[in-house]
């Protein structure tokens, strides 16, 4: 990343914040881990294991902190991932639910927590159509039915009428 990103999302882990940020780096194809820092012999955390790791995740800079359990995450906050095809919603979703809880409407919780939304990008288009409101209210209403959500099922809800 060139620029300094302004707003960076900080994440809170207990004590496992590589081992997550580790996990995420290996799904998402333009990643990296960019800085890893240790706790000092001051603490708070135990001398020499991490404290934070900078990553980033298809050009969006994020730090996750070991901050220990007294924090966790919930859905009021969410990763949105956009997704061109119905692969890369299969693929994203079946990495990043692994162990973790599927919920509504493409959301999904990892195995450490965190919020996902997994969305075809074509989704957002058809429930935002305004020149149409009743292609937009089928496409919603289809989505209300799933979990991990399918395009061409979306796709059809939508056209038909």
């Amino acid at each position: 990343m060139s620029a300094k990103q302004k707003i960076v999302t900080f994440l809170w882990f207990d004590s496992n914040a590589e081992e997550a940020v580790n996990h995420y780096t290996s799904i998402f194809k333009d990643s990296a881990i960019v800085d890893v820092t240790r706790y000092p012999d001051t603490g708070p955390g135990p001398n020499g294991k991490v404290m934070t790791v900078t990553f980033e995740l298809e050009g969006q800079r994020f730090i996750a902190l070991n901050g220990g359990p007294q924090y966790e995450f919930t859905e009021a906050v969410s990763l949105f991932v956009n997704c061109e095809t119905q692969a890369e919603v299969d693929t994203l979703w079946s990495k990043l639910s692994a162990g973790g809880e599927p919920g509504p409407c493409g959301w999904l919780k990892d195995k450490y927590g965190l919020s996902w939304q997994i969305v075809p990008s074509r989704l957002m288009e058809m429930v935002q159509n305004k020149k149409d409101p009743a292609k937009a209210k089928r496409a919603f209403e289809a989505m209300l039915q799933m979990k991990k959500l399918d395009l061409a099922a979306l796709q059809r809800a939508y056209d038909e009428g």
